[in-house]
């Protein structure tokens, strides 16, 4: 990987105006590919030994310290981002608020105006559908996945949770304190 990356960086940095071309490209990588964390550090450090004063314009963290940050303090919790789809607006804030009033999730998003396609008994179908974007305790998926099913309108809800690995201490601190234990 040393070799490859050392390569790679000489590549994109290989004078001041490529710097400047690439620099905001290879950030934007950097931050949407956080899993590698040993490939963006060496580029982007390998930027700011140039001397570029873009370079200090960015202030870019690599994905160790923005994990680390969410579990170095015992405050918070293990914790996950659950999507759900309704059928409407209607739907999506009825059951949003019950989740939220029974204390199965901190905070849930609605956003309205999505479009699904799916397969549903061998036909491919196509909905406008609402996404609920919920953020809980990963301890409270199962209750939450029981709480969707008893409370939707669909045969078989879409419950997929992801992961939180990192990111703002206090509000994963409020994430904690606003759910059940």
């Amino acid at each position: 990987m040393a070799s490859s990356t050392s390569t790679l960086t000489s590549r994109l940095f290989s004078s001041s105006s490529t710097l400047r071309r690439r620099l905001p490209l290879v950030g934007a990588f950097c931050m949407l590919t956080l899993g590698f964390s040993n490939l963006c550090t060496p580029l982007y450090s390998s930027a700011l030994k140039t001397g570029s004063k873009l370079g200090s314009r960015f202030s870019f963290k690599s994905s160790h310290s923005i994990r680390m940050e969410g579990n170095t303090n015992n405050t918070t919790v293990p914790s996950i981002v659950v999507y759900v789809t309704v059928p409407n607006k209607e739907a999506g804030k009825k059951l949003a608020e019950s989740i939220v009033s029974e204390k199965l999730a901190a905070c849930v998003n609605r956003v309205p105006g999505i479009e699904s396609v799916y397969q549903w008994e061998g036909k491919i179908q196509t909905d406008s559908e609402e996404l609920l974007i919920i953020k809980t305790r990963q301890s409270l998926l199962e209750a939450l996945t029981e709480h969707v099913k008893a409370n939707h309108e669909y045969d078989v809800p879409e419950v997929i949770s992801l992961p939180i690995t990192g990111g703002n201490l206090k509000y994963l601190e409020w994430l904690k304190e606003s759910t059940r234990e």
